[in-house]
């Protein structure tokens, strides 16, 4: 048997994958992993995220193939695994990710040196929120989708998605603001 990724599941070469799957897999992993890892702030964290969804996923394949959109599904299970990863021992930290890392997974840019600084700061902010204010954020700010799609990953109704994204920023800027008033402090003493 050959290992798949860092987890424990194993699947042996050979072993037939449904076609069905395998293409909405070829297809959807990058955007999954570039999500997970988004979410998670750590691309080993993400691709085990990631890995241990399809491994759930594949024997119920059937049935996820026969929903409207099965990349939505695949997207609310990484979000589900990513915010129940908490209660795992050994992710109890939150690492942040180094600028090249998250361009390799996300796509590369131009970026400049406030950019960067502003990128690492939101990072580091948003790693001190709830997981699910972050799952909401990511989905609406980063991935792009509307409050109705991202409470469908989520879960959940349009208002809790709108009401964590609310509480998630008035966070941030509050974050934002303290800090700012500590650095003004300083520089005044």
């Amino acid at each position: 048997m050959q290992q798949i990724g860092a987890g424990n599941r194993r699947r042996s070469v050979g072993a037939p994958v449904d076609s069905s799957f395998d293409t909405v897999l070829t297809a959807e992993l990058p955007a999954l992993l570039r999500y997970a890892t988004a979410l998670s702030g750590d691309p080993d964290q993400a691709r085990d995220i990631v890995q241990d969804v399809l491994a759930r996923a594949y024997p119920r394949w059937s049935r996820i193939a026969d929903t409207d959109r099965p990349s939505a599904y695949l997207m609310r299970m990484v979000t589900n695994e990513f915010i129940s990863w908490r209660r795992r021992w050994s992710t109890r930290s939150i690492t942040l990710v180094d600028d090249a890392t998250l361009d390799s997974v996300a796509g590369s840019s131009v970026d400049h040196s406030e950019t960067i600084a502003r990128r690492e700061d939101l990072e580091r902010r948003l790693g001190r929120l709830p997981r699910k204010q972050q799952a909401a954020l990511v989905l609406r700010y980063f991935v792009g989708l509307d409050y109705a799609e991202a409470a469908a990953i989520l879960g959940c109704a349009e208002g809790t998605v709108r009401a964590a994204c609310s509480r998630g920023l008035a966070a941030l800027r509050l974050d934002a603001a303290e800090e700012a008033a500590v650095l003004l402090a300083q520089e005044n003493s």
